[in-house]
């Protein structure tokens, strides 16, 4: 990301950088008067041609300029930047409280028909507006990515987002980058460079596909086909049937399917021909007749492709990362950077992303890592492993070794699977270290284990409070890669760790939160924790509410679990960590013969 916190983007100020994509960079920002906005960054060396208008122009900006429906962000402000001899342009948009349909699905095991339908309905009612512009305008990405839900309004105040990939109906065909967009959502004709009206419709066919089957349309695996290819072969499976077979869903019945099947047929004059037909047939007001397309619907409700479908992911349940308080930038960056590559491999496959295989959180003890761990697992919808180094370790030969091997089958097994190991560097210690050659065996065992376990489903989570004692190798990069500080909550998350204790217990109206906070100063969550029991059990003694009298005897009673020169530890082995990763030799070593 080109900026950071605090720092200005012409009159705006960024409060958060929030995504770093191929042709964009995406900041939270505030302007002059302090309102909270959405700014996308675009560097013109990135744009290809069809990106642009005959003047140069950046279309994205030009068509944002045009937008006014409730399903469309309304665009505030842009301007151009020039920045280390490159152009730049930005775009402001107002700034909406929510997360993408693809975000919400890590955390829904299915949503209901009807809430299908009303996305659907939403999303068809912002193309309607945009396909009966003065010039049509084609969104051209309509994908899981760039649906944005509203955390405060209904389904139906959806967001459609992102228009890198819009165009005007009048602009002549250009064909898309497969490693920028998802082919499982275009319309076949969209692969020779034509972007028309219904090649919109279809993607919302697909969508609706999606969410209702748990997989895209025709899906095959890309990742063992020739670039050069994969035109020829999704073109191919095209040809072929659609698989609809038969759900024991309540609203799914012969309508709807019918409806999403003519929504992706090959033939585009056997599509919808506009948006507000579709609506009108999701609706049930006109009925949908089996469309001419070939489609597999058996009898039994079975489907002779069945068996190489994969089967849908299954989510724990659980309240993810909203039980836990605080640590929203930590919680954003984890959204990002590790639970949106592993729950759609396919999306950052087609960029060569990596997928992630591990993280390290590490910290002061008692934060919350173990407790955080939990719900990160819940948020991403994945199984979840709680391992002790004392489960694994062995006094027999080998058997840690097994043990291990063991762990990561049965992990596979149930993928996708977070496995948490508590106190990892007492499993993995430093092998340069004056450790047993039994524990350097384990260290050994693990390393070849945690190879691409991200692309067998499976994400490791290790805690200490000792990173230095961890094996390297167990650090690098291919392996847990990815490290996290949690450390003693800031004012903020100690004001909502009360708020969270509190909760579900009886407690006097008018507590003063702030001043809670402020009497907790250097306290970690655990401390906050053990406070709140003390006050319930005097408040349970005297038969009465807790109370903020309750409170403030309980924080004097308890002491700080970490010293002044404690949490100097641990901020400078925080701030070592950092510059190892960002560490560069000044001078390469000379390598062969002089």
């Amino acid at each position: 990301m080109r900026f950071n916190k605090n720092d200005k983007i012409g009159a705006y100020t960024v409060t958060f950088p929030h995504k770093q994509g191929t042709c964009a960079e995406t900041y939270r920002v505030k302007d002059a008067s302090g309102h909270t906005r959405f700014l996308k960054l675009i560097p013109y060396s990135k744009l290809r041609r069809n990106q642009l208008d005959d003047q140069g122009r950046v279309m994205e900006v030009e068509i944002s300029r045009q937008l006014d429906h409730p399903n469309l962000c309304h665009m505030v402000d842009d301007g151009m930047l020039m920045l280390n001899g490159g152009q730049y342009a930005y775009l402001v948009t107002e700034f909406v409280s929510g997360e993408t349909l693809s975000q919400h699905l890590t955390r829904e095991e299915k949503l209901s028909v009807y809430e299908i339908k009303e996305i659907s309905k939403a999303v068809l009612s912002a193309l309607d507006y945009l396909h009966n512009r003065p010039v049509s305008i084609v969104h051209g990405g309509v994908n899981l990515q760039n649906i944005l839900l509203s955390l405060v309004g209904e389904l139906g105040d959806l967001k459609l987002i992102d228009f890198s990939h819009a165009s005007l109906l009048n602009q002549k065909p250009a064909k898309p980058d497969l490693r920028q967009v998802n082919p499982f959502s275009l319309a076949p004709e969209c692969f020779a460079g034509v972007n028309q009206v219904q090649s919109d419709l279809y993607a919302v066919g697909a969508m609706m596909y999606r969410l209702i089957y748990e997989e895209w349309p025709w899906f095959v695996d890309l990742s063992r086909v020739a670039e050069a290819d994969r035109v020829d072969f999704l073109l191919a499976e095209r040809e072929k049937p659609l698989a609809m077979p038969k759900l024991d869903l309540f609203e799914f019945d012969e309508q709807l399917a019918n409806t999403i099947a003519k929504a992706l047929n090959y033939d585009v004059e056997e599509r919808f021909q506009t948006a507000d037909d579709f609506i009108q047939a999701i609706c049930g007001e006109v009925k949908i007749a089996p469309p001419k397309c070939r489609r597999k619907v058996q009898s039994d409700g079975s489907d002779p492709s069945e068996s190489k479908r994969k089967s849908p992911r299954r989510c724990i349940k659980g309240e993810g990362f909203a039980a836990v308080a605080g640590m929203e930038e930590l919680k954003t960056q984890l959204r990002e950077e590790v639970i949106e590559p592993l729950t759609h491999p396919e999306e950052y496959a087609r960029y060569g992303v990596t997928i992630p295989n591990g993280m390290l959180l590490y910290g002061p003890p008692g934060c919350g890592k173990t407790f955080f761990a939990k719900h990160f697992a819940e948020e991403a919808g994945f199984h979840f492993q709680c391992i002790t180094p004392a489960t694994l370790k062995s006094r027999f030969v080998n058997a840690t070794q097994e043990n291990i091997a063991q762990m990561f089958k049965e992990a596979e097994e149930n993928a996708p699977t977070m496995i948490f190991i508590d106190e990892i560097n007492e499993l993995v210690p430093n092998r340069q270290s004056d450790v047993h050659e039994m524990s350097k065996s384990a260290v050994n065992e693990m390393l070849a284990q945690m190879d691409r376990t991200g692309e067998r489903g499976i994400f490791i989570i290790g805690a200490t409070n000792y990173p230095q004692m961890i094996d390297p190798a167990i650090l690098r990069a291919g392996r847990m890669e990815k490290k996290y500080y949690v450390g003693l909550p800031d004012l903020t998350a100690r004001k909502a760790l009360f708020q969270l204790y509190l909760q579900n217990r009886p407690y006097d109206f008018g507590l003063d939160y702030d001043k809670l906070a402020e009497l907790t100063h250097h306290f970690v969550s655990a401390d906050i924790q053990l406070i709140v029991n003390k006050a319930a059990l005097a408040a349970l003694k005297s038969r009465s509410k807790i109370t903020m009298d309750h409170l403030c005897k309980a924080i004097a009673a308890v002491k700080p679990s970490l010293d002044e020169k404690e949490i100097q530890r641990y901020e400078a082995m925080k701030t070592q960590i950092e510059r190892r990763g960002e560490d560069k030799p000044k001078s390469k070593p000379h390598i062969g013969f002089r």
